[in-house]
């Protein structure tokens, strides 16, 4: 890695450190210390969703414009700024709207650092780049959640005004490092569609294929993450018996497969067509869905159900490990030169809307109605692999499996050497 690549993972790994030192305690902080209530704590919640989906659209067009750097450093003292002001609120009124700055700046760092990955890199190290940004993002999230909740009381509102107060110097040493970056521009994958100018979202709604992957997407997100704090959770404590520490054990497990598997997986995925990969992703999520089933629905024992619930989220982030080096390089190479922001921005608001979605529907679903819960998240999986069968059809032969750019150049940069040897002899 470059030092310019080396600041932006030291930049992803501290971003993330400051949404997992903050964001799990946000509803204990509202409700509780501050004492506004369950109604307003969800506001909260829902304000961080809004202001991402509001922010996202001129992030994009802000970073093809002026470059994801100055765009990134705007984000960081938006975020520094809300959080610093959550932490001295007391009113409904001024915690919405620190909430709503801080959730602002959090959603434009991801496209923005993403941009600049994509910048920094080369097809063939892409892959690799964004599998370290998954890697460091799980790792600080890990870290910060297991440092802030040991900073955290509930009896103290002062403890909580120094959590955020310490997420805001974060953000403002982050500015100072990632504002001496100088960011290359990379090369990009001839022959894709779309490379001419323009740069408008009528552009990239008329791309297929990444209007297909923005649907794949969606699904991926809404049928993992969207479900993971809340549909799969309720279900698992209603339906399975799920005791709060097996839960928090589940989610370590999916953190830690993630961090095991990252780059045990790196060549795997490296050397396979994306498309496949990603249905490989649907159909491994498939079973660790009928896995859940057995957890709630099953007749084991109690001890055999919290085994097979934490073996779903391990699976989980199995799919999760595959995925990181596959789909932000994807966006990336079907972005025409220079809107890669535009493109990682609006592969970022689908996220988000899928993130949105996903527990307002699963959350329900997964309290009270415990099959039609699982056969349709099951089937959700299964239509990820559909999608991305599909997706692989609108790909060049170089976009879906990137490792064939390197055999070309080879063989169309000279004669095989067993030639050359013949010819000198």
């Amino acid at each position: 890695m470059g030092a310019a690549m080396r600041r932006i993972h030291v930049g992803n790994a501290l971003s993330a450190f400051g949404l997992g030192f903050t964001v799990p305690y946000l509803y204990v902080y509202v409700a509780q210390v501050r004492g506004l209530g369950s109604v307003t704590a969800g506001l909260v919640l829902a304000v961080f969703a809004v202001a991402a989906l509001i922010v996202l659209p001129f992030a994009g067009r802000a970073i093809v414009r002026r470059g994801p750097l100055p765009v990134l450093l705007v984000a960081l003292v938006t975020a520094a700024l809300g959080a610093l002001s959550l932490g001295l609120s007391a009113s409904a009124g001024t915690v919405l709207l620190s909430a709503a700055a801080l959730g602002a700046g959090q959603a434009v760092m991801q496209p923005a650092l993403a941009t600049m990955i994509v910048d920094c890199s080369t097809t063939e190290t892409r892959s690799r780049a964004f599998a370290m940004q998954f890697f460091l993002q799980n790792l600080g999230l890990g870290v910060g959640g297991l440092i802030g909740g040991h900073l955290v009381d509930t009896t103290s509102p002062s403890s909580f005004t120094l959590l955020f107060a310490i997420e805001a110097a974060m953000f403002l040493v982050l500015v100072a490092v990632m504002a001496t970056v100088r960011v290359p521009r990379a090369p990009r994958i001839e022959g894709a569609p779309g490379q001419a100018g323009g740069g408008s979202w009528k552009q990239l709604l008329g791309n297929r294929a990444m209007v297909q992957l923005c649907v794949l997407g969606f699904v991926l997100f809404f049928a993992c993450y969207g479900q993971f704090e809340s549909g799969l959770s309720a279900y698992g404590v209603e339906a399975a018996g799920i005791s709060t520490s097996a839960l928090g054990t589940a989610l370590a497990a999916n953190t830690l497969m993630i961090v095991i598997a990252q780059f045990a997986v790196l060549k795997f995925v490296e050397r396979r067509k994306r498309s496949r990969v990603i249905a490989s992703v649907g159909l491994i999520w498939a079973v660790a869905w009928a896995v859940a089933g057995y957890a709630g629905l099953g007749h084991g024992s109690q001890t055999m159900a919290t085994a097979a619930f934490i073996s779903t989220y391990a699976l989980f982030g199995l799919g999760e490990a595959m995925l990181s080096p596959t789909l932000a390089p994807l966006v990336a190479d079907l972005a025409p030169t220079g809107l890669a922001g535009q493109y990682n921005s609006a592969f970022a608001l689908v996220k988000q809307l899928a993130l949105a979605i996903g527990p307002a529907v699963g959350g329900p679903l997964g309290a009270s109605l415990h099959a039609p819960y699982i056969v349709a998240f099951l089937l959700f999986s299964l239509g990820i692999t559909v999608l991305a069968v599909r997706l692989g059809r609108q790909l060049t032969d170089v976009q879906n499996q990137p490792s064939l750019a390197r055999s070309r150049v080879v063989t169309q940069g000279g004669a095989p050497a067993d030639a050359v040897v013949a010819a000198e002899a």
